[in-house]
């Protein structure tokens, strides 16, 4: 499920600290109203977070994974290896 995170349209709360990220599925609709506090709040958009890759991968890694490995030879020619 992804993160979301979600402000306070006004003022600041004792309660939520005026912001609060929330897992949720995607196919429930958005909060119009913070959970704790009732407030009204709005959607905010985040970091994305995506892997590192710490070293390259092998060709018999990639092998592995069920990825098909070619090589480039001449101008726009590439073989299978």
């Amino acid at each position: 499920m992804p993160l979301y995170g979600y402000e306070l349209i006004d003022g600041d709360c004792k309660i939520c600290g005026g912001k609060f990220e929330l897992r949720r599925p995607v196919d429930r609709p958005g909060l119009t109203e913070c959970p704790l506090c009732r407030k009204p709040v709005r959607k905010v958009i985040g970091q994305i977070h995506t892997p590192k890759l710490l070293k390259p991968v092998s060709p018999a890694e990639a092998r592995s994974a069920g990825f098909k490995i070619y090589q480039k030879r001449d101008r726009g020619v590439y073989e299978r290896l």
